[in-house]
């Protein structure tokens, strides 16, 4: 897929832009602060409907109105699309083709996108709470309704959560608890089980694309761990069963605490390089390679599920990365990604190996050629 225009409408630092975007490569050149990122930003959005900076929408407004637009030109392998994006008070409105989708849902995966950035380094050595983001955002873009089943959690869990707090010890309804556990655990499986698969097919390019990069002096290992004991290999309905009994071990507990204990909400995953946990053992270089081929992995993932590649966003991070993952990064995307680069100056990339380039300047929120 290849973007070939984008607009913006009070969004962020940008009053307005319409920018044609012909190249395979297109660098955004410029000082921090002048609204580099949120141009990358803004394609992510047209992707996946919401920020990877912020959960909070009305951010994305500019303080010159009170809403912000989106538009995009996507060529495809099987035609062009135009997408829009609107942002207000009311919330979201998406268009196709300037046909209003009803459910978000239909309207992400139109564009699809990797977007790496310096603190990516965090999925391998933050809190579990990053992993599984990435992990919702990548899912979500390749099956859609994996999103809508996430959102279904999230509220049945809420109005778990809240009924937990407010109950105490000796009040709590038996029959209004075990709705709400056959809802979480039947919502609550779906999850875990495209968790499951989304992290075997990764794991099969992210292992191949990490021996590349270290020249077959490592091998990584992406281990998924949910929040409990329990075999995600087996078909729903035994996970189901599994789940439910958890929910009943941790009653109890759960009672004391106010709060749901089991659950794909508890998720993580791992990151073993030569059997060695990478989060507790690696050194930062290690770290780094991780995150540089899980990001390599997406891309190919996102092609074999879709069968197209993905737009590829790099904020930020040409200049984090050494000769070699520089290098081997340029390399794997050149022939077949059209990538957005930001970067403060163009001293800190190899562009010898750019090829099919274009330059841009950004300053205050304007862009020139």
């Amino acid at each position: 897929m290849f973007l070939t225009n984008i607009e913006l409408s009070n969004y962020r630092n940008y009053a307005g832009l319409d920018l044609a975007t012909p190249n395979k490569v297109n660098v955004f050149l410029g000082p921090n602060a002048q609204g580099k990122t949120n141009l990358l930003e803004a394609i992510f959005v047209l992707a996946l409907s919401k920020s990877h900076r912020t959960s909070k929408d009305k951010e994305l407004i500019g303080w010159q109105g009170d809403s912000a637009r989106i538009s995009g030109a996507v060529d495809k392998r099987y035609g062009n699309i135009t997408l829009d994006l609107l942002f207000s008070s009311q919330g979201k409105k998406a268009k196709i083709n300037g046909l209003e989708q009803r459910k978000l849902s239909d309207f992400i995966g139109s564009v699809n996108v990797v977007m790496f950035a310096p603190e990516d380094l965090e999925i391998v050595k933050g809190t579990p709470g990053v992993r599984r983001r990435f992990l919702d955002m990548e899912i979500g873009q390749v099956q859609p309704g994996y999103l809508y089943t996430l959102q279904q959690y999230g509220k049945v869990l809420q109005q778990r959560n809240n009924y937990l707090k407010s109950a105490g010890p000796g009040t709590v309804n038996a029959t209004m608890m075990e709705v709400w556990n056959m809802q979480l655990a039947e919502l609550g499986v779906k999850i875990m089980k495209k968790r499951k698969y989304f992290i075997h097919k990764l794991q099969i390019f992210a292992e191949q694309i990490h021996a590349g990069i270290t020249n077959g002096s490592e091998k990584l290992t992406i281990e998924y761990r949910p929040s409990f004991d329990v075999d995600t290999t087996q078909d729903e309905p035994v996970l189901f069963d599994q789940f439910m009994l958890k929910l009943s071990q941790v009653k109890d507990q759960e009672i004391r605490r106010g709060v749901t204990l089991a659950g794909p909400h508890r998720d993580d995953l791992a990151f073993f390089i030569n059997g060695k946990e990478a989060q507790i053992f690696g050194s930062q270089g290690q770290q780094r390679t991780t995150a540089l081929s899980l990001k390599l992995a997406e891309i190919e993932l996102i092609h074999e599920e879709i069968g197209e590649y993905p737009l590829l966003l790099l904020d930020d991070v040409l200049s984090e990365l050494d000769q070699n993952r520089q290098t081997q990064l340029i390399e794997t995307f050149q022939s077949k990604v059209q990538t957005f680069i930001t970067t403060t100056g163009l001293e800190s990339v190899n562009t010898s190996k750019l090829h099919d380039a274009g330059i841009y300047y950004v300053r205050e929120g304007r862009v020139t050629v």
